[in-house]
């Protein structure tokens, strides 16, 4: 069962910029999304799901703001997970604005969300690198389908951000980061004069971002991030700005927070698999199942394959087969 949604709120967090929290139908029961003014008009950085209540909530928020469709200039979508690419396509429709992500997130979100003829035999493989019996793709299926009901429509008019490029919002000049781990081509975008982050899903203030291995995935997205982790320990950063959660003022702290978990996390996993396991049965002693809905449970999954990769490219775990599938034990 979902959670209830909660209501959508609209704070002002810092100065021209406005964060839009909007309900979601899961356990993580909320998104925050970002309006950022500037004198020639509006920006909005994450969309939601495109469902009825949190469109009703883009509504909520613009008229708290005063904001008419055509003063929003563009659309930023940070990564094209449903809750945050879901609405855009919406959204772009009624205010004509471009929506720009990065290259990588537009081509899996048109691989993820779009109609794909190959779709079931990607999920097949995948769910076999997993150790799933067959009988659990329609599960997996259906939950998708869930999901790519509430992305449409896609975008049409799409425009790229590539990390490096500098890019004015809200009065400010931001550089853009990629962010791999939670998603591929994540970006985020730092003020260094203010000291300003919008980090999107990439680090989170009370939860742990998913680092899932899933079918479209390039090797090892929990080195990536973990790497990824480490080089944004550079930043000076005061405040940073998440999709989920509050605000993180402790930035160093809270990345040596998530470090820390993984390390942690990753011993788990090598405790395991280390007797021979797939990427499924590890998972079922990593998590506890019986809390899980259906669309957790393939989270849950991704990331404990994610981990074991990582210990099998570090030597830890070795790849070997079980039963048929793909699976681990230790080296």
């Amino acid at each position: 069962m979902p959670v209830a949604a909660i209501e959508s709120t609209c704070e002002e967090v810092a100065a021209a910029i406005y964060r839009v929290r909007l309900p979601l139908p899961f356990a993580l029961n909320h998104v925050n999304c970002y309006l950022l003014r500037d004198d020639d008009g509006w920006t909005i950085l994450d969309a939601g799901l495109h469902r009825a209540e949190i469109y009703a909530g883009w509504q909520a928020a613009f008229a708290e703001l005063g904001i008419v469709p055509s003063a929003i200039r563009r659309i930023i979508v940070t990564h094209m997970h449903p809750d945050h690419i879901g609405l855009a396509g919406r959204l772009q429709q009624e205010t004509g604005a471009p929506v720009f992500l990065s290259p990588r997130e537009w081509e899996i979100a048109q691989a993820t969300w779009a109609p794909n003829p190959q779709r079931a035999a990607i999920v097949a493989a995948y769910l076999h690198r997993v150790g799933a019996p067959a009988t659990v793709g329609a599960l997996v299926e259906e939950q998708e389908e869930k999901l790519r009901r509430m992305t449409q429509p896609l975008p049409v008019d799409v425009q790229f951000l590539t990390p490096g490029e500098r890019i004015t919002l809200a009065g400010r000049q931001w550089e853009i980061l990629h962010a791999p781990g939670h998603a591929e081509g994540q970006i985020i975008f730092y003020a260094q004069a203010e000291r300003l982050l919008l980090c999107g899903d990439h680090v989170l203030q009370r939860i742990t971002p998913n680092i899932g291995y899933w079918p479209t995935s390039q090797p090892d997205p929990l080195g990536r991030y973990l790497a990824s982790l480490r080089a944004l320990l550079t930043l000076d950063v005061a405040l940073a700005l998440p999709g989920h959660h509050g605000a993180i003022t402790d930035w160093s702290g809270r990345l040596h927070e998530l470090l820390a978990h993984h390390a942690a996390r990753l011993d788990v996993a090598f405790d395991a698999a280390a007797a021979g396991a797939t990427a499924l049965e590890a998972s079922y002693r990593i998590f506890n199942f019986s809390r899980f809905s259906p669309h957790e449970v393939r989270f849950a999954v991704a990331e404990a394959l994610a981990h074991l990769e990582y210990l099998a490219d570090a030597g830890r775990l070795i790849r070997c087969k079980k039963d048929g599938f793909a699976a681990y034990r230790a080296a």
